[in-house]
């Protein structure tokens, strides 16, 4: 299989089933809030802005944006009302999952010989890093 028909069926995937993703920017707070709901440590709004995803303006409009759309749900901590933790919500994190699952399968089908012919090409290099900075001439 080729690499651009691989990237093809995430982004196609990407445009029908994750719309709300408008930008990086909402990509990479959606990722962090989910990251740490992973590792059960809810993300505050503080923490987040600490990240530096972006302006601390962008980043709330943004997330404002996904609240509504309910991608994440922000509520208040029980211990400390002046901080909000912000959450996945449970469609969104099914909805999420598929996309993983998605690119696991994309990735089995169509860039092992992408990063094998890479390989090829940088003398045998196979870790990730090794392969991009092959790639990028570094």
């Amino acid at each position: 299989m080729n690499l651009f028909s691989g990237l093809k069926k995430i982004r196609e995937f990407e445009r029908l089933q994750l719309p709300f993703f408008k930008s990086l920017i909402d990509f990479d707070i959606v990722i962090e809030i989910g990251y740490l709901e992973e590792q059960g440590q809810p993300l505050t709004l503080k923490q987040l802005f600490l990240l530096n995803i972006s302006s601390r303006t962008t980043v709330r409009r943004k997330l404002a944006k996904l609240v509504e759309l309910g991608i994440v749900i922000r509520r208040k901590h029980a211990n400390d009302h002046r901080a909000s933790l912000l959450n996945i919500s449970p469609s969104a994190f099914k909805l999420l999952g598929s996309y993983g699952g998605l690119l696991t399968a994309i990735s089995s089908l169509h860039f092992t010989q992408a990063v094998e012919s890479l390989s090829a090409i940088t003398g045998g290099a196979t870790s990730g890093e090794t392969l991009i900075a092959s790639a990028v001439g570094d």
